[in-house]
C-alpha cells in the first residue's frame, strides 16, 4: 500500500479511469459515476489513516495491538477495565493480551490494580504517563481533523455521518467465512 504521508485528497494525483474502473466497475451511469468517485476518495483516506496509524506506532515504538488497548482505556479512564475484556476486544487469545499487557507494563503505560470486590481479578488502567504521551503524539492530528471538519454545515455534516454508518454497516455485514465472487 502507498504511504500517502500528509496527501490530501486535493493534492492526491487523479487516477486513471482503468484503474478506479478496476476497483468499482465500468458502469457509466452518472449515479455510478458519482459513487465511485465517493469510495475512490474513501480509499484514499483510508490509505493515508493507515499511513498515519503506522507513523503513530513507530514514534510511539508499539504494535497495533498496544494503540488498541491504551485507545480502549483512554476512551473512560475512570471505567474499571479487567483483561479479559481486553481479550474480547482485541480477538486474541488470554495469553496473547497478557504478554500485550506485561509490555505495556514494563513501558509504563498501564497499570494492574487488585480487584478490590474479588482478590481473583485485576483492573488495567493507562497511566498518566499513556495519557500524556497519547495527547502529545495524537494532538496535533486530532486538531487537524477537527480543523477540517469545523466548518461544515449540519446538513453536511448529517450527510457524512449517515454516509459513514451505511459504510460501517456494509463492511461489518461481508460474512468472513464466505469466499469472494470469482474465488476458487
Amino acid at each position: 500500500m502507498t504511504d500517502v504521508g500528509s496527501t490530501s485528497l486535493r493534492s492526491a494525483p487523479a487516477e486513471s479511469t482503468e484503474e478506479v474502473a478496476y476497483w468499482y466497475g465500468g458502469e457509466p451511469s452518472d449515479r455510478r459515476q458519482r459513487s465511485k468517485a465517493v469510495l475512490e476518495a474513501l480509499r484514499i483516506y483510508r490509505a493515508a489513516e493507515v499511513a498515519m496509524r503506522r507513523r503513530t506506532r513507530d514514534s510511539m515504538s508499539m504494535g497495533e495491538n498496544e494503540l488498541l488497548v491504551l485507545r480502549y482505556l483512554l476512551r473512560d479512564s475512570a471505567r474499571r477495565v479487567k483483561p479479559g475484556e481486553l481479550t474480547r476486544y482485541l480477538g486474541l487469545s488470554t495469553a496473547s493480551t497478557t504478554a500485550i499487557l506485561d509490555r505495556l507494563e514494563r513501558s509504563g503505560h498501564v497499570t494492574r490494580a487488585a480487584n478490590p470486590d474479588d482478590r481473583r481479578s485485576i483492573f488495567i488502567q493507562a497511566t498518566p504517563r499513556a495519557h500524556a504521551e497519547v495527547r502529545q503524539t495524537l494532538g496535533n492530528m486530532h486538531d487537524r481533523m477537527l480543523a477540517a471538519v469545523i466548518d461544515m454545515t449540519p446538513e453536511e455534516a448529517a450527510a457524512v455521518v449517515a454516509f459513514l454508518r451505511r459504510m460501517s454497516d456494509a463492511v461489518d455485514g461481508v460474512a468472513v467465512e464466505r469466499p469472494a465472487v470469482g474465488s476458487p
